[in-house]
């Protein structure tokens, strides 16, 4: 069983693929952002590093789906691969910060990748304001992320939801994040945990 979790910056994705892996005891994956060497120098010279910081992350999710498959164990993902095909990479191309010769590179590659890729057998998608995502941001104090901006922020968010709109690779489930605090409220955790339920095994 695999289930994935997507969403902005700052939507909460970290933290509810460890509090869901905690509780079905399935194995957490998580995005590389400790030990990315691009990060850094991406949020403060975009135009500069976009390619490079998506190439490596497109090889960084390729290589945990592969894993995946070897494994064979339930897993809870933090992102999947394709946020940086249909969001991150085409935000970049129309903001300017990734030439059109690199896109097109950039997708040759993931159409390759694709091929390989199975989809989750559930998708999560935490849906958050803009407003919410800056709150969330600011209070997990990450220096790298300071020079984020609001309209940086909301082309993520607009991208998000015509992905969301479209998405068609299996089941989905939204949760509106703005309004319940699956950390410190434990009814709002345990509602998340039953429509998981409800999607994977059929329990109402």
């Amino acid at each position: 069983m695999h289930i994935a979790i997507a969403g902005n910056i700052g939507a909460g994705k970290t933290t509810l693929t460890a509090l869901l892996a905690k509780h079905y005891h399935w194995d957490a994956h998580f995005e590389d952002v400790v030990d990315n060497p691009y990060l850094d120098d991406f949020y403060h010279q975009m135009e500069r590093w976009s390619f490079n910081l998506q190439i490596y992350f497109l090889n960084s999710r390729f290589r945990q789906v592969l894993d995946f498959r070897e494994r064979g164990n339930n897993i809870i993902q933090d992102r999947t691969i394709y946020e940086d095909a249909h969001i991150f990479a085409p935000n970049l191309h129309e903001m300017g910060l990734m030439s059109t010769r690199d896109f097109q590179n950039y997708k040759s590659l993931f159409a390759l990748m694709e091929r390989l890729v199975c989809p989750p057998d559930l998708l999560i998608y935490l849906r958050s304001s803009v407003p919410n995502l800056v709150k969330q941001i600011q209070k997990r104090g990450r220096e790298y992320e300071n020079s984020i901006s609001i309209d940086y922020l909301n082309r993520l968010n607009q991208h998000y939801e015509q992905w969301i709109k479209d998405y068609n690779k299996g089941k989905l489930l939204i949760i509106e994040v703005d309004d319940i605090d699956f950390v410190n409220n434990p009814d709002d955790f345990s509602s998340i945990v039953t429509k998981i339920d409800g999607l994977l095994y059929g329990l109402f």
